[in-house]
């Protein structure tokens, strides 16, 4: 759960912090990910910082400590929330149409950051699917680029509508909520 500067580890039983880690702001936005027991958290606010938190028996204070695999201090996010799909780790600077992918275990840049030439400001989150990533702007517009290794834009599509909410994926479809509307188009190749 992240707080004031810190994320933090809970027992659900007991509500007792099981674990904790300094160096964020103090507002954060964007709702970490975790797999294989890594937890990436970042913030964007009055402080930039995005982490990679070892959790494999984590106890006590990990400010600092060997338990930070990796951290970095640019294009870090603030409201869009972090996307992991496989071992990539997908953010947006800020909430600005810069969206960068490392490799999350490592935090090294695959390729980096790539500028979404269609999009302005953003709020909803990057979702992925069937080998896409999707990223909507404020206005209802759409970047669909590939998940590969250098990923490319495939399409852009827009609404007639504003879009503050994530896109929502069920089986083969992609629900985006607009500020009116909810739209349901196919996601799927086949």
């Amino acid at each position: 759960m992240c707080g004031t500067n810190r994320v933090r580890g809970y027992a659900l039983t007991i509500g007792e912090v099981q674990w904790e880690c300094g160096g964020l702001s103090s507002n954060i936005v964007a709702t970490p990910v975790f797999a294989d027991d890594i937890l990436y958290v970042g913030s964007s606010y009055e402080k930039k910082m995005l982490m990679a938190i070892d959790l494999r028996g984590a106890k006590g204070d990990l400010t600092g400590s060997e338990r930070v695999l990796w951290s970095r201090t640019r294009g870090t996010p603030y409201v869009p929330s972090l996307l992991l799909y496989d071992d990539s780790l997908y953010f947006l600077t800020h909430y600005q149409n810069v969206l960068t992918r490392v490799h999350g275990p490592t935090g090294k840049d695959s390729p980096g950051a790539v500028r979404l030439g269609s999009l302005g400001n953003i709020y909803a989150s990057p979702v992925g699917a069937n080998g896409f990533v999707y990223v909507t702007d404020l206005a209802g517009t759409t970047e669909v680029i590939t998940h590969a290794d250098i990923p490319r834009t495939v399409a852009v599509n827009r609404l007639n509508e504003p879009v503050n909410a994530s896109l929502a994926i069920v089986g083969g479809e992609l629900f985006i909520r607009g500020e009116k509307n909810l739209y349901c188009v196919s996601h799927d190749r086949k």
